[in-house]
């Protein structure tokens, strides 16, 4: 019972990893090209962050609801900088979250409303079953710079295998799988700059020593494939995001993205952003309390020039 209360944590965290943009040199005609790249890549961090910690959000109210999730008890933890309320009407269950501003994660803050609806007739634990996710004016302002992102629009978050989440440290659970999807969120940058981003991904939990969440890109466009997010960047440059290895996350390691691979494509370069290593960029294991796992950022600019970052996370 210990091990399953422990997921309580995980509905209410996201991994925030920061890319530094690179100075200007005036001997370097490529410093432009490399500069966008390193802020598209903390727009699409900061992007691909939020939208997850909407969707854990909306994991742990609807476990909380027995009227969503079909279930006696409640006992998942609801976001801690917001209030839940639960509504019905003839047709539809309505999960109603409001962010109020607190900054109780200690690096953002978060104003906005979200709804979730289902219809009457299913439970979320049911396989197939479909939550619509209505994002409006969720402004997230992150306290290290007051950098914020506003997000409206729809997403859908499908219960694929069926099940709750609540169960995976049970002895022989077997792995549950959310799909989450968009077909356009409307992204509002700190510069004001609007733009929309397209979202298809897949969130399979397991349990493995504790909790393992391990996300895949599901969109193909041509010859690319496992694309998680793609649009246009607030540069006006349309771009496509593929997961080139799957983003890990793990409670063993303290709910630490411990893996994976990221890759920004069809800008004037190409960035690759390679997860889980150590401070000379080899994979490594878990940091331990207060230490830090390190993140690679390869670009790659149009005529071949490679530049190359280590940074924690």
């Amino acid at each position: 019972m210990k091990k399953t209360l422990r997921f309580l944590t995980i509905v209410l965290m996201a991994i925030s990893v920061t890319f530094v943009s690179c100075k200007k040199s005036s001997v370097d005609n490529n410093t432009d090209s490399s500069a966008e790249l390193a802020t598209h890549s903390d727009d699409q961090s900061r992007f691909d962050n939020e939208s997850d910690a909407v969707a854990n959000d909306a994991n742990a109210a609807i476990e909380n609801f027995a009227a969503f999730e079909g279930r006696e008890l409640n006992t998942l933890l609801l976001p801690c900088d917001a209030t839940v309320t639960l509504d019905s009407t003839a047709t539809l269950r309505r999960i109603t979250i409001i962010y109020n501003g607190t900054n109780c994660s200690g690096t953002r803050t978060r104003t906005g409303k979200v709804e979730l609806t289902m219809p009457l007739g299913q439970r979320f634990r049911d396989a197939g079953a479909v939550v619509t996710t209505t994002i409006t004016n969720l402004k997230i302002t992150r306290i290290a710079d007051n950098k914020s992102i506003t997000i409206n629009g729809v997403h859908t978050i499908t219960n694929v295998t069926g099940g709750r989440l609540i169960g995976l440290g049970n002895p022989g659970a077997p792995a549950i799988i959310h799909d989450i999807a968009s077909p356009g969120l409307t992204v509002t940058f700190d510069n004001g700059t609007v733009r929309s981003w397209q979202v298809a991904k897949r969130r399979t939990f397991s349990y493995s020593s504790g909790i393992v969440i391990t996300t895949v890109g599901t969109h193909t466009d041509g010859g690319t494939s496992n694309i998680a997010e793609w649009g246009t960047n607030r540069f006006g440059n349309p771009f496509v995001t593929v997961f080139t290895q799957p983003l890990v996350i793990r409670q063993d390691c303290g709910f630490r993205l411990v893996s994976g691979e990221v890759s920004h494509q069809r800008l004037a370069g190409t960035s690759v952003v390679t997860f889980g290593l150590d401070s000379t960029g080899a994979p490594t294991t878990c940091p331990g309390i207060g230490g830090h796992y390190y993140f690679k950022l390869v670009w790659t600019g149009a005529n071949g020039i490679v530049r190359t970052f280590i940074l924690p996370y």
